[in-house]
């Protein structure tokens, strides 16, 4: 297959990457804690940790897995807790034990929870306290041994640290009651555990560094074996891609996207931690003023989001009043940005809403855009450094430059494939190497990727291709439009038809009129036939819209 891009890296726009640089995960904290010991690194709900106190918590944290629970290298770790400082606390002291961090969502429900415990073989987990009700209702299924619970407070300066811990529950009740045979308070085994004892492990870049499950959109998630080589390789490629906007211990990054999640963990906790950056964390984004709020103390150099979050911030009154002039980088992915939603950011804050791309089996980023971009493209940008990308039919056939077919990636980022799943990872996995990612995508004369759609999203009118994101963009540039959903609807003459979920911004729109505009903008087929307004649409803990539930509706 043509690869057009290659032109544009001949002039050195992406060189490879040195794998070498790192040997893991834990030696680029090691670099990262020595070079920028005295410089602030997360921040959360009024207090700060420098990267010198992350340093210290970190070998407390790793010290007390190895000789409090006894935990070998390769022991795997649940982490299941929102964005507070403690969770980088662990991470951070996971890796340096040469551990495996099983990252899970703390909205899980007792199933799914049970799922994944018992397929990754976790036998410690660290939990959000707010969470410990539901693994209570399931420890005794799986092979948990070890139970570490932790309060939102629990890093906070005191008093606010009694005093959050207590109103949540106490005063909001958010904490539902829980009880185990035994468990450590997250305080406790920091309290307890003796740095210098702490052991360093010679780790390498075939070592397992995550189990990092997929949503389970398609049924049952699965954990991707992510090693330090994948993780170590895309730290390297991001940061190649974005060094020229960087200032080395400078930078403040507003991290909303929760850090359990591929998007976040590796393009904020671990990109901007290895460049000394400043972390915000964001507990709880749906809380709109609350953020902005804390959004006003920083002098914030770049923010990370997925399109949902953007366009609920474009739409708040309170956003646009705030001071962007130290604003360099806005990055979108997760999700398709919509042009409408791009082009109001770049209108309000002045720098263009950047689109990358990536998935959980990718480390994530397999694309980006360039940055000097200055206005939204609609497109997922240039393969990053040491990455092929190519698009090809079912066949396994590369299409000709312009036509529609699967993403296909190759690079060292790419995971060793799903844990214990063989037959899922042979589905997945080109005998040529290369990962089938799902997402539908044209390549154009210059190498730039577009996404289409997923390749199980796609809605078939009378033999004709529908892409829901194509209808989503469209509709999403009506000005009274806040947020649209397009899904296949069963239909009998044409076998699917587009229907439209909706929710206004203007309560004046009526289904007409939403015709009557897409009409104007859309080919017969595509004209949604049916339309359903919403008071809101179901997201995933990112902010996804969940086509897939409102499908099931």
């Amino acid at each position: 297959m043509e690869r057009p891009w290659v032109k544009n890296y001949e002039k050195g726009i992406r060189p490879e990457i040195d794998m070498s640089e790192f040997k893991s995960i834990a030696h680029i904290l090691e670099m990262t804690f020595e070079k920028f010991t005295e410089k602030p690194a997360f921040h959360n709900m009024g207090t700060t940790l420098s990267y010198k106190e992350l340093d210290r918590l970190s070998r407390k944290f790793a010290s007390f897995l190895q000789n409090n629970l006894g935990l070998s290298k390769g022991s795997r770790v649940a982490l299941m807790m929102p964005n507070v400082l403690q969770y980088p606390i662990a991470l951070f002291g996971i890796q340096r034990a040469g551990m495996v961090a099983v990252n899970v969502n703390p909205l899980y429900t007792a199933r799914e929870l049970e799922h994944q415990l018992n397929d990754s073989g976790a036998e410690t987990i660290v939990i959000f306290a707010n969470s410990a009700n539901c693994l209570q209702s399931v420890i005794k299924k799986t092979s948990v041994k070890n139970v570490i619970v932790t309060e939102v407070g629990d890093m906070l300066k005191f008093p606010k640290n009694l005093i959050v811990n207590f109103v949540l529950k106490y005063v909001k009740k958010m904490v539902p009651a829980y009880s185990f045979d035994r468990f450590y308070f997250f305080r406790e085994t920091l309290n307890s555990a003796d740095e210098d004892k702490f052991s360093p492990v010679e780790l390498s870049h075939d070592d397992t560094a995550f189990l990092q499950y997929t949503g389970g959109t398609t049924g049952v998630s699965k954990g991707a074996v992510l090693t330090h080589g994948n993780i170590v390789a895309n730290v390297l490629q991001a940061r190649e891609w974005i060094k020229n906007l960087l200032k080395e211990g400078e930078e403040v990054i507003i991290t909303p996207l929760p850090m359990y999640h591929i998007f976040s963990l590796t393009a904020n906790c671990l990109i901007f931690s290895s460049v000394g950056g400043l972390n915000i964390l964001i507990t709880n984004p749906r809380d709109i003023p609350g953020f902005i709020k804390e959004l006003s103390k920083w002098k914030f150099t770049a923010f990370t989001g997925v399109n949902t979050l953007f366009n609920v911030l474009a739409n708040s009154e309170d956003f646009k009043k705030l001071d962007f002039s130290s604003l360099k980088l806005t990055l979108g992915g997760g999700m398709a940005v919509q042009r409408a939603v791009a082009e109001k950011w770049k209108e309000i804050t002045g720098v263009p809403l950047i689109e990358a791309y990536g998935l959980t089996e990718t480390s994530p980023a397999a694309s980006i855009n360039p940055m000097n971009l200055k206005e939204y493209n609609g497109k997922i940008g240039l393969p990053i450094s040491s990455t092929d990308m190519v698009v090809r039919d079912d066949d396994g056939n590369d299409v000709p430059l312009g036509e529609p077919g699967e993403i296909c990636i190759k690079g060292p980022q790419v995971m060793q494939g799903y844990y214990n799943k063989p037959e899922e990872t042979a589905k997945v996995m080109t005998e040529d190497g290369y990962f089938r990612t799902g997402d539908i995508a044209v390549m154009d004369g210059d190498g730039f990727f577009k996404i289409v759609d997923r390749k199980k999203d796609m809605i078939l009118v009378s033999g004709f291709n529908v892409y829901p994101n194509e209808v989503e963009d469209v509709i999403a540039s009506n000005p009274k439009v806040l947020e649209v959903a397009a899904v296949g609807a069963p239909d009998e003459k044409s076998g699917e038809v587009v229907k439209v979920f909706v929710v206004k911004k203007d309560n004046s729109l009526t289904v007409d009129e939403l015709k009557s505009f897409c009409k104007e903008n859309l080919t017969g087929y595509k004209i949604p036939k049916l339309y359903e307004f919403r008071e809101d649409l179901p997201k995933s803990n990112v902010g996804k819209i969940l086509r897939k539930e409102l499908r099931g509706q």
